[in-house]
């Protein structure tokens, strides 16, 4: 269906008027229906515009709660102003940096990290939030009305090319880049991916990436401009693959997106378990880093849910291509697939487009473009050019840094970056800002950080003293622990997202150059093994083998007592649960000689590998059923673990603070 001409909060209104009482927003504690968002939406909309909302302004959102968010975004858009979301996890100094970067005319927010001035809007009957009143965990009853507001919405001011929302990247600069995206690229973004993933009123679409990841705009508006309900969790804590797998059966969720690395550890999961997808999960979105064809063409043997390949950039508003068909056996690739309506797709050589099968940088042009990066002119000059082979004068085209090619069937294939930029987690880091960092410490000369070798999920950190009598011997690497690393990392980790900060670090006498003159990073890599062999630990961050399973066994010498390292046994041969906690650890982080009192971090530890952790700890320990990640936080360590499950279960490990967001 073509809306060219529309506003997004047409298409909206559209869907009040077709179907009002059909679900919009799923909470643990109620269901919204379109005419409640509605309604709800509106007063809010009518209370920012009170405080300053309006065309070229922007609302900043500062929820710990989805949504809320969600929420939050419809509002500012009805108030005709942009939104920018305020990520939780962001250290203080980052989120003080944003905050005054954006210049938003109010805030919205309730959670420790909203600026002070920040406040909630009352629902039109002095209710409470827009999620209120419990209705039981499943969130699966009929839709509650908020009755009837006197605060009406504002009226409609806003253009086209008016700002539809500002969200954040990782820049090369050390500083963030503000993505502009404006109203009619959301709209028709919203519009194409409801197209292309065949929404419908019967969709449910589970909210899982983290609040302030341009990922959070996919799950939102496709579904509200299908009809479709925006499915919430009660926070924004990761949720591990059991609770992901609970909360898709509970809600009746149909579509879920999920980064790379997330979906091969829920895949995991399914497969030891012998489990299929909820009946009523029809999609998964998967995208973010590269897709190893092997564990895609068994998910789409085994599992009944369809999968969705995804790729995009926050700078062409979020998504771009799609492959939804069953990959061929002999490809050797997971294709990214072919473009949505509305978005160009182009290979090119020094400019110019290159036949299909050539290789060459990827171009996105087309009206999904963004307007560019707030308050950065000369880059957003770099990245959006003038493109000279397009029909449309003074049409622009994105320069997205990727190699690819177009394949026999018209899919757009990835073959790699053609700068250093990396993918953790789903997010875009660009290591020069984590080595510039390492670097500002002055006992160190030299840094240079990349994905672990083993599953690409953790950064390791290489640096070179700046005293040479501290370096170790040349060839060599020593990893770095206890005091060093935490002072090395402290200013990182107040700076930096949790993703960006090096979970493992070694100090080298120098960085190796290949015969490109290039740092060699296998290297690098080889003289971790050195290491690691030499101190009985190894350096892996869960490397797995063909199977998917950890390549690392478990340590355990003869008679299954713990190896070098290990608790001591007890009168039995083992001290459970110490000697089991400990071998679990070892086996995930793929650490043979790790400790009962090593840190669970230290050694590479982070929310994924966090999540397969905790699935071994529920097989062997009935008191680990109730137990969630974010309790490595107060228990990093084998004892630490081992007593809270010996003490008092499960139970006393409560959230203190996201462990991070996959």
């Amino acid at each position: 269906m073509d809306h060219a001409g529309t506003d997004l909060l047409d298409l909206w209104d559209l869907r009040v008027r077709e179907n009002p009482d059909a679900p919009a927003l799923v909470t643990p504690r109620r269901v919204l229906s379109y005419r409640s968002v509605d309604q709800l939406t509106d007063a809010w909309a009518a209370s920012l515009a009170g405080h300053g909302a309006r065309p070229g302004r922007l609302v900043g959102l500062a929820f710990t709660d989805p949504g809320r968010t969600v929420l939050g975004m419809i509002a500012a858009l009805k108030a005709g102003s942009g939104f920018t979301v305020l990520d939780d996890r962001l250290p203080a100094a980052a989120r003080a940096s944003l905050v005054r970067r954006t210049e938003a005319a109010v805030w919205l927010g309730d959670g420790a990290h909203a600026p002070a001035s920040a406040y909630v809007p009352a629902e039109p009957t002095g209710g409470g939030s827009g999620t209120g009143t419990d209705s039981g965990a499943g969130a699966r009853s009929g839709p509650v009305d908020v009755p009837g507001s006197a605060l009406r919405r504002p009226a409609r001011t806003a253009a086209p090319g008016d700002t539809a929302y500002v969200l954040f990247t990782s820049g090369s600069t050390g500083q963030p880049k503000g993505t502009v995206v404006e109203r009619d690229a959301l709209r028709r973004f919203a519009v194409a991916v409801a197209e292309r993933l065949e929404l419908t009123a019967a969709d449910r679409w589970l909210q899982v990436a983290s609040l302030g990841f341009d990922v959070l705009i996919e799950e939102v508006f496709p579904a509200l401009m299908a009809g479709a309900a925006v499915v919430c969790r009660a926070d924004t804590y990761a949720l591990d693959a059991e609770e992901l797998h609970s909360t898709m059966a509970g809600t009746g969720t149909t579509v879920v997106e999920l980064s790379t690395q997330y979906w091969l550890e829920y895949a995991r999961w399914l497969d030891a378990r012998g489990l299929t997808t909820p009946a009523e999960l029809r999609l998964v979105v998967v995208g973010g880093e590269r897709m190893d064809p092997r564990p895609y063409r068994e998910w789409q043997a085994r599992q009944p849910a369809r999968l969705a390949h995804v790729y995009g950039l926050t700078e062409c508003t979020v998504s771009s291509t799609f492959y939804t068909g069953l990959l061929p056996a002999g490809a050797e690739e997971v294709p990214l697939g072919t473009p949505l309506r509305d978005v160009e797709i182009s290979v090119r050589r020094d400019g110019r487009p290159v036949p299909p099968g050539e290789s060459g940088e990827i171009h996105i042009g087309g009206p999904l473009l963004a307007r560019g990066f707030l308050g950065d002119e000369a880059a957003t000059a770099r990245r959006f050019v003038p493109d000279a082979w397009a029909a449309v004068p003074g049409a622009r085209v994105y320069t997205t840094g990727d190699l690819g090619r177009i394949d026999p069937d018209g899919n757009l294939v990835f073959l790699g970056r053609l700068d250093d930029q990396v993918k953790i987690r789903g997010h875009r880091l660009e290591p020069a800002r984590v080595e510039r960092a390492l670097c500002e410490d002055p006992a160190v000369d030299q840094a240079v950080v990349f994905p672990d070798p083993g599953t690409g999920t953790a950064l390791w950190g290489f640096t070179v003293p700046a005293d040479p009598r501290h370096a170790p011997l040349p060839g060599e690497a020593v990893r770095v622990t206890g005091a060093e690393r935490d002072a090395l990392l402290a200013p990182l980790e107040a700076a930096l997202p949790d993703w960006a900060v090096p979970r493992v670090l070694y100090r080298v006498a120098v960085l190796p150059k290949n015969p490109h003159g290039k740092i060699d990073k296998r290297r690098l890599s080889d003289w971790a093994s050195g290491a690691a062999t030499a101190t009985g630990s190894t350096g892996s961050v869960g490397a797995t083998g063909p199977s998917g399973a950890t390549t690392a066994g478990r340590a355990a010498g003869p008679g299954g007592q713990a190896g070098p390292g290990g608790p001591a046994a007890g009168p039995g041969g083992r001290d459970e649960p110490l000697t089991t906690v400990v071998d679990l650890f070892r086996e995930v982080l793929g650490a043979p000689g790790l400790g009962p009192d090593d840190d669970f971090f230290e050694h590479g530890g982070q929310s994924l590998l966090a999540m397969r952790l905790l699935a071994r700890l529920r097989e062997s320990f009935p008191a680990a059923a109730g137990l969630r990640a974010s309790a490595l936080l107060r228990c990093p360590t084998p004892r630490l673990l081992a007593g809270s499950l010996g003490a008092s279960g499960a139970g006393g490990a409560g959230r203190p603070r996201p462990v991070g967001r996959s």
